[in-house]
């Protein structure tokens, strides 16, 4: 990865970069502590929309990772963002749980099944086949499709889930509509989260486990990037793909001396 260039601002995926479920990964902490100490700014990115980011930063906490809520974006947030600005203090039909919900309630949207100018399709660990059925017919009808993000399926301990993208594809399936997906990997939630933290992206360094989603935005919004490999992507997988990220490394406390190295040439 060229160091030519400072690093002002880490965006960094969370979900198999700093914890697996609940469980931390060896030097997430310590890189959060190398980033607090270091005087950058730093955001976590996570296409997950269940949680708030209270919700989050508690799980966090109980894995041993302190960050503060303001440091946390999620495809929730970013499909609100996006909505306010398309129509704001508009409606819509929403299948999710609280983390889509509340950033839905705090751009000042309503709640309603009775013509939503949106269906809006969030990850819910109790998809209800009558909410989409609902989605179904007000998507027919001609409520306008979004979901916070593409994945097919989403990681648990007792295996794997699915998840927006697979809810998505029925959905689509049944009505001939495609949704418009505002998560990673469109690069709008890249620039999202650049905009909330004032960055720039020639001096920010995108840090995820996946090729297909955050190495791939972080890629188009103008990011380096850096991969580890204690999630999605195996590094030996990484040469299948027609683009690479700056820098392959095994997990994040390889990232811990670099946070350091970096920030001291930023004094």
């Amino acid at each position: 990865m060229s160091e030519s260039r400072p690093v002002h601002t880490w965006l960094t995926d969370m979900d198999g970069v700093l914890v697996h479920e609940e469980d931390p990964i060896p030097g997430a902490a310590e890189f959060i502590e190398a980033l607090k100490g270091s005087g950058v700014t730093y955001l976590l990115i996570t296409n997950n929309s269940i949680f708030t980011r209270r919700d989050l930063r508690a799980r966090l906490l109980g894995s041993g990772i302190d960050v503060p809520e303001d440091r946390i974006f999620t495809s929730a947030l970013a499909t609100a963002d996006f909505l306010d600005e398309q129509r704001p203090g508009g409606s819509a039909y929403v299948v999710g749980e609280s983390g889509l919900i509340t950033a839905m309630h705090d751009i000042g949207y309503v709640m309603t099944d009775r013509n939503p100018d949106y269906v809006v399709l969030g990850e819910t660990r109790t998809y209800s086949f009558e909410a989409i059925t609902r989605a179904i017919r007000l998507i027919e009808n001609g409520a306008r499709f979004i979901a916070t993000n593409p994945d097919v399926s989403g990681p648990s301990h007792q295996g794997t889930l699915p998840a927006t993208g697979s809810v998505a594809a029925l959905i689509s399936t049944a009505t001939g509509r495609k949704p418009y997906f505002v998560g990673k990997p469109n690069p709008l939630m890249m620039r999202s989260a650049l905009n909330r933290i004032q960055a720039h992206s020639e001096t920010t360094v995108m840090v995820g486990d996946r090729m297909d989603t955050d190495i791939v935005s972080g890629l188009e919004a103008g990011l380096r990037t850096i991969l580890v490999g204690t999630g999605s992507t195996r590094p030996d997988e990484v040469p299948r793909f027609p683009y690479k990220p700056s820098k392959v490394v095994d997990s994040i406390a390889d990232l811990v001396p670099l946070v350091a190295e970096l920030s001291g040439e930023q004094r």
